[in-house]
């Protein structure tokens, strides 16, 4: 099992293996329980994924997946509804703006931000010739580069435009790997990680990511365990760091992907064991 490379990573993986039942474990899904694939419809759990959950979810207070996707897609994608051991999973779609709880199998979700239907219409008038990619997740809009010829060349120059007509309609713009998301302000990772944190007590934590997205729960988890009072020690593990090194700088553990995570979390329920 890898060691932590900080003190302060090393005292979270100490208090998750002292008090398990109070823990949380959270997860990215793209690119830390999926491999990051060109057509984002495609992606799945990666083999293993599923099994390391349910041997993992019964030992501690609850995984939670935090993701950008819907709530609904990223549990369909992970393959996770009806899988017996997982019912304390919680899938927080739309960076926490959607739940999805696996005891009740249903989702709770709020009215979609009427920016979102307007940058929709506009969309591809903006885009115009850009060889882009546009993925529709209802209450957001990915614009993803990775197919076009020059991906990084295509993301730069999109970049300043979409921020404009994001901004025209009270949006925002989350850049992640060669894709950027449209979509309203006032809820990220980091808000979702710290109101679940609150919400179940837990006292200790882990939090797995690959993109710049995650670096806001990143920050909570450092917000976290650096408080004052009731600090809760945190565990912050990089999948891949070769495409976002900013994401790995901050990191206490960096693995190669995910099927070094997937192998990490069934480890880690080992030694919960």
């Amino acid at each position: 099992m890898g060691t932590p490379q900080t003190t302060a990573g090393r005292t979270g993986l100490e208090a998750i293996l002292a008090r398990p039942a109070q823990a949380l474990v959270a997860l990215d899904f793209d690119g830390t329980l999926a491999d990051i694939v060109p057509d984002p419809e495609q992606a799945r759990a990666h083999p293993g994924a599923v099994a390391a959950l349910a041997a993992l979810a019964p030992k501690v207070a609850s995984v939670a997946v935090i993701t950008g996707r819907p709530a609904e897609v990223a549990v369909r994608y992970a393959g996770v509804a009806g899988v017996e051991g997982l019912d304390h999973l919680v899938v927080l779609g739309h960076y926490g703006a959607e739940r999805w709880d696996a005891v009740t199998g249903t989702v709770h979700a709020p009215e979609p931000h009427p920016g979102v239907a307007a940058v929709r219409a506009e969309l591809p008038s903006v885009l115009g010739e850009a060889t882009s990619w546009i993925e529709d997740k209802g209450h957001a809009l990915a614009v993803h580069t990775r197919r076009a010829t020059d991906p990084q060349a295509a993301f730069d120059a999109l970049r300043g435009p979409l921020g404009e007509l994001a901004a025209r309609h009270g949006l925002i713009v989350e850049p992640g790997r060669l894709v950027l998301e449209l979509r309203p302000p006032g809820m990220d990772k980091g808000v979702a990680l710290t109101e679940y944190v609150r919400e179940i007590g837990a006292t200790s934590v882990l939090y797995a990511g690959d993109d710049l997205g995650d670096l806001a729960a990143f920050a909570a988890v450092e917000k976290l365990r650096t408080r004052d009072e009731d600090a809760v020690p945190g565990l912050l593990i990089c999948s891949g760091s070769a495409e976002v090194p900013e994401l790995a700088d901050r990191a206490d553990l960096s693995l190669p992907g995910p099927g070094a995570v997937v192998a990490y979390l069934r480890e880690l329920a080992d030694r919960l064991a």
